[in-house]
């Protein structure tokens, strides 16, 4: 997952572009990178870690320009611990184009082969991001064939690269002299906002928060296969490139991903996550009487909405009984020392008072792996809780994600291939509530009844992109961000800034 951003403006715009991508700081904490343009010449500086160390004043002073683009990364592909790896990325034909990308692809390892045999482009990385920019290029210089740019011939570029290209993709371009490009998948999987401020600044987004916080007016969201190309003047020309388009968002950006303060496709993310804690109260009544719970306790950050309204339907007391250190960095190794991964308890405190003697009913967005899980178990325990049961505000996750979103092999998914009590023994709390697959989806779906449906591939092991099958997760998996970096970052859910703390 990664957060994009570009702009258009007649007033230079990195200060514009940084402060979006504070905003969209929660979708990727690994790298970050912008680049502007001015007089037809791209002025870019990346290097890996947050925003706010990776830009300095000296390299806001180097990126002039009144258009531009940025990204913040989470890797899920490729190699994370190279800065070549960051992006934007760029290529110098036909005229100067560089792109970010949310998302992907899961044909990539073919298409670099066809790159390379037809195409004869060369890919530098590992990354799907760099192999994504060269089909776009390689199409865009067979429209327009040594003609002016038109907008025309970017809609016929971007409909070609439909037909290649499979898998999730939110994609801003910024091209030489004319102006900044963006567009979806055919199945609009991951998010892009559109949004405009009173003096024409026109600005695309993975999140209308990003919008919103930098002075302008959300406008709409761009549709799945649609591409909008916004000229040097800001003058907005669109057009549908797919042949069949359907709006599928993932599911996991309403449970987890985005800034609750966001809507993405029509849905508010906190509404969403509100109805996911009404219909988990439900479930909850069916398995835990309300009067053998004593408190409802939210795991900090985002299952806070869906807590809350579970609680006050039960109408049992709604407490916080975590608190969470923002500020956990990283782990240097010193001479003669072995890697050492941060425990739970470094990201996390108990209140003490709120457990003891209780029976608490802990409530996360979601549960993964389980080892958090059952750590935070452990610690409700310690703390002198009598029962801690565990609800959560998702499905269990079954299944890897190929669209973009760091979920593991099947092997590493708590829930793969075991029941419910299996898991629940696993954690080691007292009952285990999940919620429903359905359940979910109607009850985020409810507030948008234009969707076609959800990317709940994760929970429910359907692909919507119809062209993936056991040897492809295989061959993704093995794509996998690897863990060779001895100073690597814990990078679990709760040592990273999510929704709340951006």
């Amino acid at each position: 997952m990664c957060g994009i951003v570009g702009v258009v403006s007649s007033a230079p715009v990195n200060q514009l572009i940084y402060d979006a991508l504070l905003l969209l700081q929660h979708r990727g904490q690994d790298a970050a990178g912008i680049v502007t343009q001015q007089e037809r010449k791209f002025f870019m500086h990346k290097a890996k870690g947050m925003v706010r160390d990776v830009f300095r004043t000296r390299n806001m002073r180097a990126l002039p320009g009144n258009a531009g683009l940025g990204q913040v990364r989470y890797p899920t592909a490729g190699n994370a611990y190279s800065e070549e790896e960051a992006q934007p990325f760029y290529v110098n034909a036909p005229f100067g184009i560089v792109l970010v990308h949310n998302g992907n692809l899961t044909n990539a390892q073919a298409l670099k082969a066809e790159l390379f045999s037809t195409d004869h482009r060369h890919i530098n990385t590992e990354s799907d991001s760099e192999v994504l920019l060269n089909v776009f290029a390689h199409e865009l210089e067979k429209a327009t064939r040594g003609v002016p740019l038109q907008p025309e011939d970017v809609f016929t570029a971007v409909r070609n690269v439909h037909r290649r290209v499979r898998g999730s993709y939110a994609v801003i371009v910024l091209i030489a002299g004319h102006g900044v490009l963006a567009f979806r998948d055919p199945f609009g999987i991951r998010p892009l906002s559109m949004g405009r401020s009173e003096n024409g600044t026109v600005m695309v987004a993975s999140e209308s928060v990003s919008l919103e916080g930098t002075g302008h007016t959300f406008e709409r969201h761009v549709a799945p296969g649609e591409a909008v190309f916004i000229d040097l003047d800001s003058k907005v020309h669109a057009q549908q490139c797919a042949d069949s388009p359907k709006l599928y968002p993932c599911i996991f950006e309403y449970v987890y991903l985005a800034r609750p303060d966001s809507v993405l496709d029509g849905i508010s993310v906190y509404q969403a996550r509100l109805n996911l804690g009404e219909t988990l109260a439900k479930r909850v009544v069916s398995t835990v009487p309300p009067n053998e719970i004593d408190v409802v306790i939210p795991i900090p950050e985002s299952s806070r909405p869906s807590a809350m309204q579970l609680a006050q339907l039960l109408g049992i007391p709604y407490r916080e009984g975590f608190v969470k250190n923002r500020y956990v960095g990283r782990t240097f190794i010193m001479p003669g020392q072995g890697v050492r991964k941060k425990s739970v308890r470094q990201k996390l405190n108990v209140i003490a008072s709120e457990f003891k003697g209780r029976n608490v009913l802990l409530v996360d967005d979601s549960i993964v792996r389980g080892t958090t899980s059952r750590e935070i178990v452990q610690m409700a325990r310690d703390a002198g809780a009598r029962k801690v049961y565990m609800a959560s505000a998702a499905p269990p996750v079954r299944f890897p994600n190929v669209y973009g979103i760091d979920m593991p092999t099947s092997s590493e998914l708590v829930a793969s291939g075991r029941t419910v009590d299996e898991v629940r023994e696993i954690i080691g709390c007292d009952a285990l509530i999940y919620q429903d697959v359905d359940g979910m989806k109607k009850a985020i779906g409810s507030l948008n009844p234009n969707l076609d449906g959800f990317d709940a591939s994760c929970f429910d092991g359907v692909y919507v992109t119809g062209d993936i099958n056991a040897d492809d997760i295989t061959r993704i998996n093995a794509a996998r961000v690897g863990q060779e970096d001895p100073l690597e970052e814990d990078t679990s859910r709760l040592a990273l800034p999510n929704a709340q703390d951006a």
